[in-house]
């Protein structure tokens, strides 16, 4: 299988070289990857200045693209210009830090997975809850079977998956959820400061996702120490919505009402 590896991390992250480490001795890998830290860029592509792609070699024969761009300008990239042909598969992570809840909307790295699939390829974001220094090993090992046992699974029109390891080991991993993506608020605060010209400048706090959910929702899964996997598509209509707002949106052209 050919696979392209990308993240939101940059090209010299922990959690690519990982995958790369592990799916390279079995299929054909392309790597192309921002060439520095883009995370929570969301689906942002550059328009305005060019893009570059350096060609990198790193440690452990990690070979492939340093793109001076977001996660989705690297995927976008990849299919147009640097690969001789498109992947079967786009696998995006390892990202050190989960993306539920409404975090994924924020997400680099689910960006470059949304992307692959708006362009009809097969793809996968892939997290781990929590920074820091981690041990990629058993979420590799789940990589590389869920390639094989998501075959069967209906990625046309869009469709991909957002994966999510609670940060546990191994041993109290309860096991797998098919969930929901959870519908709790990211509550964004900020720290006001005064620098040494008297200007203010705002540092962000640690964010925390704050409402309810239920066990079947991707935050509450991952909390409880099951990996989280979230079926997720690029087509945002409200297909309910449809009949209703078409009864009670204006016209055109605009009626003339009387006072």
């Amino acid at each position: 299988m050919k696979i392209l590896l990308t993240n939101d991390d940059g090209i010299f992250s922990e959690g690519l070289a990982a995958l790369y480490e592990a799916l390279a001795a079995i299929h054909r890998i392309d790597v192309v990857a921002p060439d520095r830290e883009r995370s929570a860029v969301g689906h942002g592509i550059t328009l305005h200045e060019p893009l570059r792609a350096m060609s990198v070699e790193l440690s452990g024969g990690l070979k492939g693209y340093a793109v001076n761009g977001t996660p989705a300008d690297c995927v976008k990239l990849s299919l147009r210009e640097l690969l001789d042909d498109p992947p079967d598969f786009v696998i995006s992570g390892i990202n050190p830090g989960a993306n539920v809840g409404i975090n994924a909307h924020y997400s680099g790295t689910v960006a470059a997975a949304r992307e692959a699939a708006l362009n009809g390829i097969r793809a996968m974001a892939v997290s781990v809850d929590g920074h820091g220094k981690n041990d990629y090993r058993d979420v590799v090992r789940f990589v590389l079977q869920l390639l094989e046992t998501s075959r069967d699974f209906d990625f046309e029109n869009g469709k991909f998956l957002n994966i999510n390891f609670p940060l546990v080991s191994s041993d109290r991993i309860r096991g797998v959820r098919i969930t929901r993506q959870a519908n709790v608020q990211l509550i964004d605060g900020f720290e006001r400061r005064i620098d040494p010209r008297n200007r203010t400048y705002y540092w962000p706090k640690a964010a925390r996702l704050n409402g309810t959910a239920d066990i079947d929702q991707d935050v509450v899964a991952i909390e409880h120490g099951y990996i989280s996997i979230t079926p997720m598509i690029c087509d945002m209509t409200d297909y309910s919505g449809l009949e209703r707002i078409a009864q009670c949106c204006c016209r055109y052209p605009l009626e003339t009402f009387e006072a």
